[in-house]
């Protein structure tokens, strides 16, 4: 069963509950989806790591629920 987007933002928000968070339905399946997470929690880490709290935030959901996910990820300028 695809991830709604309603669902992805919450899953975010509650990883991230400082960030600007925008999501993006890329295909309208409820598959692939575009974010954009603004969080002091990226300050200082490189791209890879960033993201990689983005998936452990999402807790195992990428790969299942959520088939594509493409991301944008900064701290705060």
């Amino acid at each position: 069963m695809p991830m709604s987007q309603p669902d992805l933002e919450a899953a975010l928000r509650e990883g991230f509950p400082d960030a600007t968070i925008e999501v993006h339905d890329l295909a309208g399946d409820g598959d692939h989806y575009k974010a954009r997470i603004v969080s002091a929690a990226f300050a200082g880490l490189n791209r890879v790591r960033q993201h990689q709290l983005v998936y452990a935030a999402l807790k195992g959901r990428m790969g299942g629920e959520l088939h594509a996910l493409a991301l944008e990820t900064s701290a705060p300028a």
